[in-house]
């Protein structure tokens, strides 16, 4: 139990550095940046475009070698180290530019080499639950990347703080991690090759509700702190309320127990309408301070507790296929940001950025309808044939619907 909780405690750092402490923190620092190394704003544009498709290529990276999650952890701790390293050394926009680049890398090779991991080294009960806490981990990174910009005078003393902290990270994840003997509940065991790709078809409806989501929530991430500084917030206030997106990020802990327990699509239901009502919020009422921190704060948590849901309903789709699957859902997510972000900026400028936030609440509410359309499992008696666990594909309760019992124990939460 202890080593399973140390793991699972390094997995979620290892999500909090190269998601919390590098990716996402381009953006919190961007206006120091620019002051640096004499970045405009089309150009800053041009680098957060060619992170989110280094993203994605880490991602499709872990759709190639889902059978090797140590080589992805590694991929992660050295894009992400490296890239940050060389953004705090970068003295130019030619140096800086690239660095920035590779660093998103990170967290694009991070999120299946943890999935993996996490579902050989922990018993199937408690992986749902524990797959959740190590996606929260975005949280906790973005309060401690909020706190480095209240507290810190140069930027690129943060990119070497989030540095540090990744390699730490990544490197007790693969201390950590037991491969003798073990067998992945993806139904594969290490080693065997991921061939065919007919198992895509089974997650159209969760990768169309990724891109809707991701484009609603692109809003506040490109666009947040901006829209709040326009309305009457200082920098400093603007930074709270990014510290809040990471409170309720981390907050997910909590409820991770009590979403895991839901069925997936459910689970998703509900968090991206809470990320619709938060978005919506902010649209509204953004010179209202409190009430748009706390919409910050709600945002936090519906969007990475909606990330997870993700996870769990690629593991549900496709039990086979759960890393490789999920590399495809946060692909879809990211490049549904990507499209967000030109999307509100192109038509902010007519329409406005409260009435835009609007517009991605509506997104938002899309996102989440995608959980009433019917989708099946793939393969779950061909699984069940190989592993003996059966997806969670019908309501807990230890029978089907039906009322005849499960076939095997499954996960019941």
């Amino acid at each position: 139990m202890t080593h399973q909780w140390l793991l699972v405690t390094a997995g979620t750092c290892l999500i909090a550095g190269t998601y919390g402490l590098v990716r996402l923190t381009y953006g919190l620092f961007l206006p120091d940046i620019q002051a640096s190394v004499s970045m405009g704003s089309a150009v800053s544009g041009y680098v957060s475009t060619g992170a989110s498709i280094a993203y994605c290529v880490g991602a499709l990276a872990g759709l190639a070698a889902s059978q090797q999650p140590r080589l992805l952890v590694a991929g992660a701790l050295s894009t992400a180290s490296i890239g940050s390293i060389g953004m705090a050394l970068a003295s130019d926009l030619t140096t800086f530019a690239p660095s920035a680049v590779l660093a998103s890398t990170g967290a694009g090779l991070a999120s299946p080499g943890l999935v993996a991991i996490v579902e050989r080294n922990l018993p199937a009960g408690r992986v749902d639950s524990a797959q959740a806490t190590v996606n929260a981990g975005t949280g906790p990174g973005l309060v401690a990347a909020g706190l480095l910009a209240l507290l810190l005078t140069d930027w690129r003393v943060g990119f070497a703080v989030g540095a540090t902290f990744t390699t730490a990270a990544g490197l007790c994840v693969l201390l950590l991690d037991r491969r003798s003997g073990s067998r992945d509940r993806t139904g594969t065991t290490p080693g065997m090759s991921v061939v065919g790709t007919g198992w895509l078809s089974a997650l159209v409806v969760p990768a169309t509700a990724a891109v809707l989501l991701g484009a609603s929530s692109a809003a506040v991430w490109t666009y947040g702190r901006a829209h709040l500084v326009s309305a009457g917030a200082s920098g400093s206030a603007s930074t709270v309320a990014w510290i809040a997106i990471g409170v309720g990020g981390t907050a997910t802990v909590l409820s991770a127990r009590l979403l895991s327990a839901r069925e997936p699509s459910r689970a998703w239901l509900l968090t991206a309408s809470v990320v619709a009502v938060a978005v919506a919020t902010l649209g509204l009422a953004p010179d209202r301070y409190r009430l748009a921190t706390l919409a910050c704060g709600v945002f936090g948590w519906g969007f990475v507790a909606a990330s997870s849901a993700l996870i769990a309903w690629t593991t549900q789709l496709v039990p086979d296929r759960a890393a490789p699957g999920t590399s495809v859902l946060f692909v879809a997510l990211v490049l549904g940001q990507a499209a967000g972000s030109a999307a509100a900026g192109a038509v902010s400028d007519s329409i406005g950025m409260s009435t835009t936030f609007v517009l991605a609440a509506t997104v938002a509410v899309a996102a989440a309808a995608c959980a009433l359309v019917p989708t099946r499992a793939r393969g779950t008696v061909a699984v069940a044939a190989v592993t003996g666990v059966v997806a969670r594909s019908q309501p807990c309760g230890g029978r089907r619907r039906c009322g005849r019992p499960r076939p095997s124990p499954g996960r019941c939460s």
